[in-house]
């Protein structure tokens, strides 16, 4: 077994030719950032949820991704967030969605795996049972990104709904898995969903089994990408299915559902995982996929296109 962690800021169409530099340096600095805070964790001997915390908190306080303070505009010009994290010891889970104003969404989801005796919850009763908990809460200027205001603008007076892969915009979803030195799994993910979303859409960020997914007997899995595809497949729980009941590894599991399942129906993004033993998958099948892995022991390794 080797402890280890992986994160990702998002998957899609992220071409080289308009990665700059200057961008990519961007990028990069926030992902090796934020996974330092997760990897930390474990190093340490820490358990796999606080690792996955550390690093998906550290996300949603950059800017540069689709999460937390780089949330994107919904149609009515607000935000709506979502996150859901899942220990894999006990398969307790919780999630949150269409919150707003939550500073890290990942940190009510876990209060409300620990404390509400829920799974899910959504909107204003979310938002009522973080204030029981004393999490913190931010005003909507927190929230406001010049880029991301842009962006809504454009396409604020139609029907269209934008996923935010554009290598010239923030990326999309963010997450973390990871192994601690004790055998434990854990995910977490977190979301600010579509650009001028409608009625409360919600992805597969926030649905155990969907988006997220820990099982020690497994792996630990999130998701990024066209959440509506990833809802049909069961994608997190279908790689961890392949596994118990086919006896497929992590790899073979991974690649039979991001680059099979998923490219039949046409869905477009990929997962980090991790398994019981410490082996990583890094999947996709779009252009790109920010991405960050460390094992105890070996170098960190930080990606946006194939290696």
């Amino acid at each position: 077994m080797k402890a280890g962690i992986a994160i990702h800021g998002g998957a899609g169409t992220i071409e080289k030719s308009s990665l700059t530099p200057e961008l990519y340096n961007m990028y990069t600095t926030a992902l090796n950032k934020c996974i330092e805070a997760g990897y930390k964790v474990i190093e340490q001997g820490g358990s796999a949820m606080d690792a996955v915390s550390a690093a998906v908190i550290a996300l949603e306080n950059e800017p540069v991704f689709n999460a937390g303070c780089g949330a994107v505009f919904t149609h009515g010009g607000g935000h709506e967030m979502d996150a859901s994290i899942m220990d894999g010891s006990n398969l307790m889970a919780g999630g949150v969605t269409c919150v707003k104003n939550i500073k890290n969404p990942i940190i009510l989801a876990r209060e409300v795996m620990e404390k509400s005796g829920f799974v899910l919850l959504s909107g204003a009763g979310a938002e009522e049972f973080a204030r029981t908990q004393n999490i913190a809460f931010e005003p909507d200027e927190y929230f406001y990104n010049e880029v991301r205001y842009q962006q809504y603008l454009k396409i604020r007076d139609s029907d269209y709904m934008q996923l935010d892969h554009n290598v010239n915009l923030k990326k999309g979803t963010v997450g973390a898995v990871a192994l601690d030195k004790h055998g434990n799994l854990a995910a977490a993910t977190s979301t600010g969903g579509m650009t001028n979303k409608r009625y409360n859409r919600i992805g597969d960020t926030p649905i155990i089994g969907c988006g997220t997914y820990a099982n020690n007997n497994t792996c630990a899995i999130s998701c990024t990408g066209h959440g509506e595809y990833f809802i049909r497949n069961v994608v997190a729980y279908d790689v961890s299915c392949l596994m118990e009941y086919k006896g497929l590894s992590l790899q073979e599991a991974c690649n039979i559902v991001v680059n099979d399942k998923l490219v039949k129906l046409g869905g477009e993004g990929g997962l980090i995982a991790i398994d019981a033993a410490g082996n990583i998958a890094l999947p996709f099948n779009s252009e790109g996929m920010y991405r960050a892995n460390q094992s105890i022991g070996a170098e960190r390794v930080i990606a946006v296109h194939e290696l």
